[in-house]
């Protein structure tokens, strides 16, 4: 229904000749349900480009541009359990749809009512016309080749390549079909791929789940890297569009434990101080980020004179700007990045990539290593320049239908209430991003948040301090976002649990 509902959509747009690009990861299925796609969208006259095996989200956002298709079709549930599988679509300019479109595609979807709507035809008969094709390796050598030219210190990674040692796990999933190939030929020299992770497998026997937010899924990366002695331990989830991150500490020799916003701002701030040093830094560049994101960005780009662009969680909303950007002509993509363990460092894709990120954070590592610091020591520069920035979450957990009743009434009961302290600190701003509202809470004026449509309530405090708060789309909670900008680790982590204390209160 989904691939005939989306079939019927490109239909109704006219832009049937342009192709549909489809690929898929190691889940249960996944292969079968790629073929089936394919083969529906055949049936209805549109041509399909399907990856001979799985790849990764970030080569199908890329293939969709490299080839001009209209659509994108990936078959993964990300690094949700193994029972889960799923259906990722993405459009012409290799980006996942966006409003309207979702919602004209998903009511053409629901529009089909019976399985005798649903066109089929055999593959032979497919293949006999010309609308049913592979893709594979001139793709990932294209996708290397782009990735490689982002490399911009390619002679510090020839020469630290050899003494680097990384720890890699794709977690059963898509990212070892380009990652190790990659790594060896930027240079890095000392890379253990983890073996017991390292052949896709739906079951992902070795993980509870394969989400690389989890430390928990490190367990047998970071006993390789103590074996070996790495200096960084990277994990990507099985569409490998996120990347997790641990770093030696040199002075304990102890793993540390990198969040999405601090291996993002880490790849942000090491690319944009190399192309501005380099000259290539563009005068209308722009970073983005997303609302629940930390305000280090916010930071970097004023060090950095670039525009600080926020948008709604989801990167898709960050390949939206770019698509207007790009249209315009009016700005320049330098790096956009979200908390939930996602980065894009060039515009040659339209979704998180971390096979790129994997490659950066080489490079950064790489970099240091030639100035006698490591990543960790890097973190630390970072806080040591802009501020000790720390953000976390809690998610307060409603099961079934009451769960979403009582969900609906704490959003309700927070939107109502005139906040004007939270914890310790003032609220300077106060945004209902639903309802369009953006108040001082200083001068009471009111004007619009410029940003569409969306159940999320954001409190920008004093001390560059903030709160966020927005159920779940796809599971039974509400999300708390928070952060605080500290003058110490134990500063900012002190700040932080208070905050987060507070916030907890005011929702229940």
């Amino acid at each position: 229904k989904a691939t005939q509902g989306l079939a019927n959509y490109i239909i109704e747009q006219g832009t049937q000749d342009k192709g549909v690009a489809i690929s898929y990861d190691s889940r249960k299925m996944s292969k079968e349900f790629s073929t089936q796609t394919a083969l529906i969208l055949n049936a209805n006259g549109i041509k399909t480009y399907l990856f001979e095996s799985l790849r990764p989200v970030p080569e199908l956002s890329f293939a969709v541009r490299e080839l001009k298709c209209t659509a994108g079709v990936m078959i993964t549930a990300s690094h949700n359990p193994p029972k889960y599988n799923g259906y990722k679509v993405y459009w012409d300019d290799g980006a996942q749809i966006v409003s309207p479109r979702d919602k004209d595609i998903i009511a053409k979807v629901r529009a089909v009512q019976s399985f005798s709507e649903i066109k089929n035809i055999t593959k032979e008969e497919a293949i006999e016309k010309g609308l049913f094709n592979l893709v594979g390796k001139e793709m990932d050598d294209k996708y290397i080749e782009t990735l490689e030219k982002l490399v911009l210190r390619p002679e510090i990674v020839k020469e630290q390549g050899k003494n680097l040692k990384v720890v890699y796990t794709p977690l059963h999933g898509t990212g070892n079909t380009v990652a190790e190939r990659l790594l060896k030929e930027i240079g890095i020299q000392n890379l253990y791929v983890v073996p017991e992770q390292k052949e896709p497998d739906g079951n992902f026997p070795t993980v509870d789940y394969p989400n690389p937010e989890d430390p928990k899924a490190f367990k047998l990366a970071l006993e390789l890297a103590k074996k070996v002695d790495a200096d960084i331990v990277l994990a990507t989830d099985p569409d490998a569009d996120r990347l997790g991150v641990f770093a030696k500490d040199s002075a304990t020799c102890e793993y540390k434990n990198y969040t999405g916003n601090m291996s993002a701002l880490l790849i942000a701030e090491y690319r944009i101080s190399q192309m501005k040093e380099k000259g290539l830094l563009p005068e209308n560049g722009m970073l983005i980020k997303t609302v629940v994101s930390s305000n280090l960005a916010d930071a970097i780009a004023k060090e950095y004179n670039l525009e600080l662009i926020e948008v709604l969680t989801g990167f898709k909303n960050i390949g939206a700007v770019m698509r207007d950007a790009e249209e315009k002509g009016d700005r320049k993509y330098v790096f956009g990045f979200e908390e939930s363990y996602g980065c894009l460092i060039g515009d040659y894709a339209r979704d998180k990539d971390g096979i790129a990120a994997v490659m950066a954070l080489c490079e950064a590592a790489c970099y240091y290593k030639s100035k006698g610091e490591t990543l960790w020591d890097q973190m630390n520069n970072i806080y040591e320049k802009y501020g000790y920035y720390k953000e976390t979450q809690v998610s307060i957990v409603r099961e079934g239908a009451e769960g979403a009743e009582e969900i609906k009434q704490m959003m309700t009961n927070t939107r109502n209430r005139d906040i004007e302290k939270i914890g310790d600190y003032k609220v300077l701003e106060f945004r209902d991003i639903d309802k369009d509202i953006q108040k001082n809470m200083i001068t009471g004026e009111v004007v619009k948040t410029g940003l569409p449509k969306s159940n999320v309530l954001y409190y920008a405090l004093e001390d560059e301090a903030w709160c966020c708060v927005r159920p779940s789309g796809t599971e039974p909670k509400i999300k708390l976002y928070m952060g605080v900008k500290g003058t110490s680790n134990e500063d900012a982590d002190k700040k932080l649990n208070k905050l987060r204390d507070a916030m907890v209160k005011v929702v229940n």
